[in-house]
């Protein structure tokens, strides 16, 4: 890791195809039911975050919170409105397998350019973005470090 921030590789073959319209979902190359629940336990075992209920999306959307921080430094640093409590990340359920989470804008960039991600589409900010299921072991690495550095971006 450099300052903080995981050496993502390029992320191999074409991106997965998404929604345009509606709720903003992955459509195409989804995690293997056993690979997203490892996901799920990865991020509700980190270190001070707690699993909720999504303030943005449907109920089967689980949120990332933080135990000690409740409330978002900046409109950037998470999903939900800046009056609702801070929500850096969450998943989408075991059909979709994608995640959104926020990143510092150029971070969140990078991360697209390599092929992990793209912008969210219902964003005024370009630190959100969409992170898509990891297809094997060598992916889920990759999501989880990039979880990670949005739970440390949210914390500043």
């Amino acid at each position: 890791m450099l300052d903080g921030m995981a050496e993502l590789p390029l992320r191999s073959g074409v991106r997965p195809m998404t929604s345009a319209s509606g709720q903003h979902r992955q459509l195409s190359q989804h995690s293997h039911p056993d690979l997203w629940g490892r996901v799920a336990a990865a991020v509700f075992s980190m270190d001070r975050v707690v699993e909720g209920h999504s303030s943005v999306c449907s109920p089967s959307v689980r949120a990332a919170f933080l135990e000690d921080a409740l409330v978002p430094r900046s409109a950037g640093t998470s999903l939900a409105p800046i009056t609702a409590r801070l929500e850096p990340v969450h998943l989408h359920d075991v059909v979709d397998t994608s995640l959104h989470l926020c990143l510092p804008a150029d971070r969140a960039h990078e991360v697209c350019a390599l092929g992990w991600g793209e912008p969210h589409y219902y964003t005024g900010h370009e630190t959100e973005i969409m992170v898509y299921g990891p297809r094997d072991l060598d992916e889920l690495t990759s999501v989880i470090d990039i979880v990670l550095e949005s739970v440390a971006f949210a914390r500043g």
